[in-house]
C-alpha cells in the first residue's frame, strides 16, 4: 500500500524545492534505523510517514531478540506500506564469522525480510568472501545493499572506498552505504561533533564514476549532516540511519519546508 493523499495544503502551498518522485523510487531513498520499535510504534510511524520511507533497517543484531511472531508481524506490516526491510549488516558479519552465512540469508528470506545489507564494519573481509556474501544475498533478494567504512576507524580512505563501491556494484549490490554509525560522530566523513568533512566527500565523489554516484547512501543521523548533504547533492540524495521520529522532518528538508533548505530557494530567487 502506497498512500497517495495529496495532503491538507495541496493546491494552496507548493513545495519550495519541488515535488519528489513517489515510491518506488531509485534515488532520494530514506533508510530508517529501527533499534527496537514495538509493533504498534512501527505502525504509527508507517501510518504517518510511509510515503517518505524506503527501507527500514533493523539495527545491528536486534533481529535476534524479538519474539519470532513479533518480528514477522513487523516485517509484514512494512510490506503492507511498501517499505523494504533488512537486518543490520553487523548480524551478517556475525553469520560470516560463524560460518553460517548461507543459512542466515535463507532464514532472513523465510522470516520476511526483503533486503540484505553486506558490510565489514567490524570484521575484515577479503575480496572473495565479500563477493560470496553479495552474490549469495543477491540470489535470495532483489535488493542488496553493501557498506564501506569501519565503525571503529575515525578516518576515511576515500580511494579504497571508491574502489570498493565499484566492485560491490559490479558484484550485484544495488546501493552502497557510506558508514556513519547511528551516532554520526567521529567516523568516516564526520568529525567529533558530527560536522561533515566536505573535503573528504569531494575527494570521494571525484574518484567515483559519474554513473554510480547516485547509488551511494550516506548514513546521516544528524540534522546538520542531512542539511549539508541535501545542499551538496540535492533533494534526491540517498540518506540512511535516519531515526524514525525524524522521517517527516527530513522530508521537510528535502522539499524546502524547513528554514535550512527553504533558504536555498530564497537565495536562488534573489540571484
Amino acid at each position: 500500500m502506497i498512500l497517495s493523499d495529496p495532503g491538507p495544503f495541496s493546491q494552496i502551498i507548493g513545495y519550495p524545492l519541488g515535488k519528489r518522485p513517489g515510491k518506488p523510487r531509485d534515488n532520494g531513498l530514506t533508510m530508517v534505523i529501527d533499534k527496537g520499535l514495538g509493533y504498534e510504534q512501527l505502525g504509527d510511524i508507517l501510518e504517518v510517514a510511509s510515503p517518505y520511507m524506503d527501507v527500514v533497517k533493523f539495527g545491528f543484531g536486534t533481529s535476534c531478540l524479538y519474539p519470532r511472531h513479533i518480528l514477522r508481524q513487523k516485517l509484514s506490516l512494512a510490506r503492507v506500506y511498501s517499505v523494504q526491510t533488512c537486518p543490520g549488516g553487523t548480524l551478517g558479519e556475525i553469520a560470516l564469522t560463524q560460518g553460517v552465512y548461507d543459512k542466515y540469508v535463507e532464514r532472513c528470506a523465510k522470516l520476511g525480510f526483503t533486503a540484505i545489507e553486506v558490510s565489514d564494519g567490524t570484521i575484515e573481509l577479503d575480496a572473495d568472501t565479500r563477493l560470496y556474501a553479495i552474490e549469495t544475498a543477491k540470489r535470495a533478494f532483489k535488493l542488496v545493499i553493501s557498506e564501506v567504512g569501519k565503525k571503529l576507524d575515525h578516518t576515511a580512505d576515500v580511494r579504497t572506498y571508491a574502489q570498493q563501491v565499484v566492485a560491490d556494484l559490479g558484484a550485484g549490490a544495488d546501493y552502497v552505504v557510506v558508514e556513519g554509525r547511528e551516532s554520526g560522530e567521529n567516523v568516516g566523513i564526520y568529525g567529533d561533533d558530527g560536522q561533515v568533512d566536505t573535503s573528504i566527500i569531494d575527494d570521494f565523489i571525484h574518484l567515483l564514476p559519474p554513473e554510480v554516484r547516485g547509488k551511494i547512501i550516506w548514513e546521516a543521523p544528524k540534522k546538520v549532516q542531512q542539511v549539508e548533504l541535501i545542499k551538496r547533492f540535492g533533494q534526491t540524495v540517498n540518506l540512511g540511519n535516519i531515526p524514525p521520529a525524524d522521517v517527516l522532518a527530513l522530508e521537510c528538508l528535502r522539499l524546502g519546508l524547513r528554514a535550512d533548505t527553504f533558504a536555498l530557494k530564497i537565495h536562488a530567487d534573489d540571484k
